[in-house]
């Protein structure tokens, strides 16, 4: 019958090595790493990819504007594409009202059922050109999860990595010590002299 002795390897004894406490404060501030910094650098990730994701929604609802616009010719023949997730669009040609310039026309991403006649809304640059609409919130939320996770991924493999390249040491050296231990003991079983 096998019982367990917890905490042995920090209990004086003779049987103990130098490589056993070793490795045992090595686990203690792994479990320490992993579930205090591991998160706290991905929370930490996940702030910033936030903020930045929220600056760049600003910047880019200042440069782009949505105007209702007219649909000119139809999108039946054009096949649809999407873009993040969003509903499927396709090009046409819209025309809409500027009120520093009249009238203008272009083409813009629609929707892909849009008919012609059908009032569309359009998301238009500085320029005039035709731009995808900035990200919405769940967008933002979603690069934000997705930048923490990675985040907090990438520090356990970090902390996981060192860990085994710890182990990998502490073998070695416990492998050492009983090589020389053995070079001492063996002349005493065996009756060899050295």
């Amino acid at each position: 019958m096998r019982s367990r002795v917890r905490g042995w390897r920090l209990r004086p004894s003779p049987l103990r090595r130098r490589s056993d406490v070793v490795e045992t404060w090595t686990v203690l501030g792994v479990a320490v790493l992993l579930f205090v910094v591991a998160p706290l650098v991905g929370v930490t990730a996940a702030w910033w990819a936030h903020d930045d994701a929220l600056a760049e929604v600003r910047e880019q609802r200042a440069e782009r504007r949505h105007v209702r616009a007219e649909v000119v010719d139809g999108t039946s023949g054009a096949a649809p594409l999407t873009h993040g997730g969003r509903q499927p669009y396709t090009q046409a040609t819209v025309r809409w009202a500027d009120p520093q310039d009249g009238p203008r026309t272009a083409t813009a991403r629609v929707p892909a059922d849009a008919r012609a006649g059908e009032t569309v809304r359009v998301w238009l640059d500085s320029e005039g050109r035709s731009v995808a609409p900035p990200p919405d919130g769940t967008a933002v939320w979603q690069y934000t999860v997705t930048i923490g996770v990675c985040a907090t991924g990438g520090a356990v493999a970090v902390i996981l990595l060192g860990h085994s390249s710890v182990r990998h040491a502490a073998m070695r050296r416990r492998l050492a010590e009983w090589d020389q231990e053995w070079a001492r003991t063996e002349p005493e079983w065996t009756g060899r002299r050295a």
